[in-house]
């Protein structure tokens, strides 16, 4: 009885680390562009006395570069900053849909 058991376990264990193995990465594209951009905002020299945020809106042309569309914020040099750094520059995005528009929020503190 006890090497049946045994048996199972092994099986069991063979099953998962087979199924693990051969599941395509599940890494989530968004949280990826993400932490692209956050890469690309983070050494600068923008200045700011408190916080200030924005809403950047965007797309990803053919290229894989990312067409900023719209800036939401009050601060236009902000505005510029973010323009700047981010409007066509490259990113590599698995099965990105061309036109897909997609939103960022981004915060800067002091």
């Amino acid at each position: 009885m006890r090497k049946i058991s045994l048996v199972f376990v092994a099986a069991a264990l063979f099953a998962t680390a087979t199924v693990s193995a051969t599941t395509p990465g599940t890494t989530n594209p968004t949280k990826k562009l993400s932490s692209q951009i956050y890469k690309m905002l983070e050494a600068n020299t923008f200045e700011v006395q408190n916080e200030v945020t924005a809403d950047v809106r965007f797309t990803i042309n053919r290229e894989g570069e990312i067409v900023v569309l719209s800036v939401d914020t009050e601060d236009k040099a902000l505005e510029g900053f973010l323009k700047g750094r981010l409007n066509y520059k490259k990113v590599e995005l698995q099965n990105a849909k061309e036109g897909k528009l997609y939103t960022i929020p981004v915060r800067i503190t002091a």
